[in-house]
C-alpha cells in the first residue's frame, strides 16, 4: 500500500507577547472613573510562510505572565492544527503552575464578571492569531473558519455612550483633543446630564452614523439615567437604546425604573443582580416577568454552565458573548445556539485597540440569524492611536467585513512599539477606576449596589 503523504500547513516560528497601553477619557461607571490610560496585551505569531497573525486580550499582569509561559507550547506548532494547540494550552493552564487568578488584581478589576482572570482570556489571544494565520494561508476571511462560515457582509455596532467626569478637577494627563471639533472634542468634555448625553449621542451619530445606542449606567440615580435614555430617544425616535447599570439596582429599583418604559428601552442590560440569597439569574428572571422588557447580560451568563441555568430560568434574551471571554470559536458556537433557541446574540466590550475591533467583527460576521448591534469602545480610542496600518472603519453604524484573508488587518510595528513604550511608562497592572474617581469624590469606595456618583 502506497503511504499517503499528508499535506502540511505552515508552522509557528515566533511568538511575541507585547503589553500595550492607550489613552482614554474620564469615563464613569459603577466602579469609578477610567484613568487616562488603559492596557491590553497583543500576541503576534509569525509562521514559516512569512505571515503574521494577531490577537488582542485584556491587559492584566496575570494574563501577561500566563501568555509568556505558553510561548514554548505554541512555537513549532502547525497552524492548521490550531485546535490541538489550543487544547494543549488549556491543559497547561489548568495545572497549578499556570493559575492566573490573583486576589490583588481581583480587587481592582472593573467589571463584576472579571473578578477572576479566566483561562479563555489567555487562550483567545493565541486562538485569534492562529486563525488569522490560517485564514491567510487559505486565502479566506477569518469568519469563514468559524461556525458555518460568513453570514453577513456588514456588522451593526452601537454607540457606546458614557457619563464623563470633569478632567479639570484632576492633575491626571487626560487628552483634551485640543483644536478638534465634533465627536473628538466632546468625548473629553464633562457629561453628567441628560442633555449632555444627548449631545454626545448626536456627535457620535454625526461621526459614525449609529442607529443603536447604549448608555453605561450605574453612575447616577436610576430615574436620572432613564431620563438620559429618554433624551437619546427624543433626538433619535427610530433608534434602539439600552442602558447598562452593571446590576447596581435592586430588583425593586429596577422594576420601578423600567416598568412601562418599553417605548424607550429596546432591552435592559444587567439592570439587577444577586440579592437576598437569590442568584443574578433568578433576579433577572423576576425582572423580566415584572416588566416585560427583554434582558441582556455579560454578568450572569458568562460561561456554558451559567448559560444553561439562565436559559432554564428564562432570565436572559441577549447573551453578550465577548470573544475575549468565550474565545472566538465559543462566541460563535453560542451564537448558533441562540439562533436555534430563539435568543439574540450580542457581544460586550471593554477598552480595546483595533485588533479587537477586527476580532469582534469576524465573530459577529459568523453569527447566524438576527443579532443585536455589538458593543465597541473603539469610538473612544479611534483617532488617538492604532496598532494596525488601516483599522476597520465604523460607517453608517456598521463595520464592513474585510475581504482580505485572516483578520484582514496588518500590524503597524512602529505604532505597536509606541504603545509598548507607553505601557512601560504608565502601566500598573489591571485598571483601577477608584483612583481617578477619588478626584471627584474624596474617600470614594466602590459599592456594587450604589451608583458611583449620584449617591
Amino acid at each position: 500500500m502506497i503511504p499517503v503523504k499528508r499535506a502540511t500547513s505552515p508552522t509557528v516560528v515566533e511568538m511575541q507577547v507585547i503589553p500595550v497601553a492607550g489613552r482614554d477619557s474620564m469615563l464613569l461607571n459603577l466602579c469609578g472613573a477610567h484613568a487616562p490610560y488603559f492596557t491590553r496585551i497583543l500576541v503576534l505569531l509569525k509562521d514559516s510562510a512569512g505571515n503574521t497573525g494577531m490577537g488582542e486580550v485584556p491587559g492584566s499582569n496575570g494574563i501577561l505572565l500566563a501568555l509568556q509561559k505558553l510561548v514554548p507550547l505554541v512555537t513549532g506548532t502547525e497552524i492548521a492544527r490550531h485546535h490541538q494547540t489550543l487544547n494543549r494550552l488549556r491543559a497547561s493552564l489548568s495545572g497549578p503552575s499556570h493559575r492566573v487568578t490573583s486576589s490583588q488584581e481581583a480587587a481592582v478589576m472593573t467589571q463584576p464578571h472579571e473578578i477572576n482572570l479566566r483561562l479563555e482570556n489567555v487562550v483567545t489571544a493565541v486562538e485569534a492569531a492562529l486563525l488569522d494565520l490560517l485564514g491567510q494561508h487559505l486565502g479566506l476571511p477569518l469568519c469563514e473558519l468559524l461556525g458555518a462560515g460568513q453570514q453577513r457582509s456588514h456588522v451593526p455596532v452601537l454607540a457606546y455612550l458614557f457619563y464623563i467626569g470633569d478632567r479639570g478637577r484632576t492633575d491626571l494627563p487626560y487628552d483634551d483633543d485640543a483644536g478638534r471639533e465634533g465627536w473628538y472634542r466632546l468625548r473629553n468634555q464633562e457629561a453628567l446630564t441628560p442633555e449632555a448625553i444627548g449631545e454626545q449621542a448626536a456627535a457620535a451619530v454625526e461621526r459614525y452614523g449609529f442607529r443603536d445606542f447604549k448608555l453605561k449606567g450605574g453612575v447616577m440615580r436610576a430615574e436620572e439615567e432613564i431620563a438620559a435614555v429618554a433624551e437619546i430617544k427624543r433626538r433619535f425616535p427610530q433608534a434602539r437604546v439600552t442602558l447598562d447599570p452593571n446590576a447596581a439596582w435592586s430588583l425593586a429599583e429596577a422594576i420601578a425604573a423600567c416598568r412601562g418604559q418599553g417605548h424607550l428601552l429596546a432591552y435592559a442590560e444587567d439592570p439587577c443582580g444577586p440579592e437576598k440569597g437569590y442568584s443574578g439569574r433568578e433576579i433577572m428572571a423576576e425582572f423580566k416577568r415584572a416588566t416585560g422588557i427583554r434582558t441582556a447580560t455579560n454578568m450572569v451568563a458568562t460561561d456554558w454552565r451559567q448559560m444553561g441555568h439562565a436559559h432554564l430560568l428564562g432570565a436572559v434574551d441577549i447573551p453578550l458573548a465577548d470573544p475575549h471571554f468565550w474565545t472566538m470559536h465559543g462566541s460563535v458556537r453560542l451564537a448558533q445556539l441562540c439562533h436555534d433557541w430563539g435568543l439574540t446574540w450580542g457581544s460586550h466590550s471593554n477598552n480595546h485597540f483595533d485588533v479587537s475591533l477586527a476580532m469582534f467583527t469576524h465573530c459577529a460576521a459568523a453569527a447566524p440569524g438576527a443579532i443585536t448591534a455589538i458593543d465597541t469602545h473603539w469610538i473612544w480610542q479611534e483617532g488617538r492611536e492604532r496598532l494596525t496600518r488601516e483599522p476597520l472603519r465604523i460607517e453608517d453604524g456598521q463595520v464592513a467585513v474585510p475581504e482580505r484573508p485572516g483578520l484582514g488587518i496588518e500590524p503597524d510595528m512602529e505604532r505597536i512599539a509606541d504603545a509598548h513604550d507607553l505601557y512601560k511608562r504608565v502601566a500598573g497592572g489591571a485598571r483601577d477606576d477608584a483612583m481617578a474617581m477619588r478626584y471627584l469624590v474624596p474617600d470614594w469606595v466602590y459599592d456594587p449596589k450604589r451608583p458611583s456618583l449620584g449617591r
